[in-house]
């Protein structure tokens, strides 16, 4: 897979491709990471990419000349080319894994100032938003995008590290141990030193539904749970009632 970030500060992510399990899967060419700087294709004598906007108002807006030329230059059949933007669907787990399986080459367009001309979106093929906030720019927002993505391409981790990860079955993840086994008076919970990988296996499920219920019970709203999950989340509920 080959990611692309359109940007005009390619600087914010020299950090990012050299550091840690990215800087691996890069060195591995498990994944293809660069930059373009859409500056380079303005027309404009003073370089200028934004102008005022049209009927007044605050702030500059992006111009739709070096953006869409750049798209134009570095597009391909294969490419996909997604506006970060606070007015975008929010991004997923799903949304991640769906464009980590689905997708050899990724185009990220980042924003900044007022945003972009609203002629620019009809040559993108998708908006995307982390969630309802707005940053200084789209640069951060498309970090975290290809940070979800990456570590989901096949071998830059192992698939057990994230198979169980909040999301990934609709769950949020159960908690975790390690050493010591006892802590400031709190200690693991013996079944996870019982060695008996069947009961391990559910109570981590178990706690799964719990911590779900009790974070995040929109996602249990439309869950089609299998006969184990229904009989767990009774005895949750039981338990709840005898507190």
């Amino acid at each position: 897979m080959r990611i692309t970030i359109v940007t005009l500060f390619p600087e914010f992510f020299d950090s990012f491709v050299s550091t840690s399990i990215i800087k691996r899967a890069l060195d591995r060419k498990q994944v293809e990471f660069d930059t373009v700087d859409f500056r380079k294709y303005t027309l404009d004598k003073h370089n200028h990419v934004d102008d005022t906007p049209c009927g007044g108002g605050q702030g500059m807006v992006l111009s739709p000349q070096p953006i869409v030329d750049c798209l134009k230059d570095i597009r391909t059949p294969d490419s996909f080319v997604v506006m970060m933007s606070p007015q975008g669907a929010t991004f997923t787990q799903k949304t991640a894994r769906q464009f980590a399986s689905e997708i050899k080459h990724l185009i990220l367009l980042c924003g900044h100032y007022e945003g972009f001309d609203e002629r620019i979106r009809s040559y993108v093929d998708m908006e995307i938003s982390l969630g309802d906030f707005v940053l200084t720019g789209g640069e951060p927002a498309a970090m975290v995008v290809s940070d979800a993505i990456i570590r989901l391409l096949n071998g830059v981790i192992l698939e057990e590290s994230h198979s169980d990860d909040s999301f990934e079955n609709g769950l949020l993840e159960y908690p975790q141990y390690t050493r010591p086994i006892e802590f400031e008076g709190k200690r693991v919970p013996d079944v996870l030193l019982s060695g008996h990988h069947e009961n391990i296996r559910k109570w981590r499920l178990k706690e799964s539904l719990k911590r779900t219920l009790e974070k995040r019970p929109d996602l249990l709203k439309n869950r089609d749970f299998t006969k184990e999950e229904r009989k767990l989340m009774e005895e949750i509920k039981a338990e709840y009632k005898e507190q």
